[in-house]
């Protein structure tokens, strides 16, 4: 009876075992083709803000790290990554996070122009409410886009805020936390881009390092 229950036991042992390593060689074999196909979809969103006609070097590899806890919102480092046209800058496109969102933190994207303007913004990642905060996202509605083309002028631009807080930006019915989390997020973005321009393009590529 012991013995039986100790070879039992022992083949459970080198199942499960066997398991283990099933499971972390299909996740060695899939990490770089799941990392592949990110790095696509990540590609193709950034070309959705600074198309590829307008730059000319390899911008997905042009990508070096920013951190600023209070402009960008966290205190881990954020991918930016710079174009250039004949060596010369064109603009770039940066993370940030909205950790004020009303489910927790929002990854955006913000590209800006070399002068300041944006060029658009994409939601990378987000947990807000499905039919209310989730209309941030591009695939729920074109609110993201309000912000092609803007500036700011300052850290007080009255503007850039929600309309209920005074500012120039719509809120959702029955969900203000998020857009205005949103709108303070690139906001920042865009100071932190307007305090640090003239080095940002001049950063070595250090993503991989």
């Amino acid at each position: 009876m012991i013995k039986s229950m100790s070879k039992h036991g022992a083949t459970l042992g080198v199942f499960a075992i066997a398991c283990t390593a099933i499971v972390a060689i299909v996740a060695a074999l899939t990490a770089p083709i799941i990392a592949k196909q990110e790095a696509k979809k990540l590609l193709s969103t950034m070309e959705q803000l600074l198309p590829s006609d307008s730059y000319d070097n390899d911008l997905f590899n042009s990508c070096f790290l920013s951190q600023d806890t209070h402009l960008l919102g966290s205190e881990l480092a954020q991918k930016t990554w710079i174009a250039t046209r004949e060596g010369q800058p064109v603009g770039l496109a940066i993370e940030t996070v909205a950790p004020d969102g009303y489910s927790g933190n929002i990854l955006l994207l913000v590209a800006l122009h070399y002068d300041g303007s944006i060029a658009g913004v994409r939601v990378l990642n987000h947990k807000e409410t499905p039919g209310l905060g989730d209309k941030i996202d591009l695939h729920k509605s074109d609110w993201i886009t309000r912000f092609n083309g803007l500036m700011v002028d300052n850290e007080k631009d009255p503007r850039w805020a929600v309309k209920k807080d005074g500012g120039d930006f719509d809120a959702f019915t029955g969900a203000t936390i998020t857009p205005r989390a949103v709108v303070k997020a690139v906001k920042r973005a865009v100071l932190y881009y307007q305090q640090h321009q003239a080095t940002l393009y001049q950063q070595a590529a250090n993503c991989e390092s």
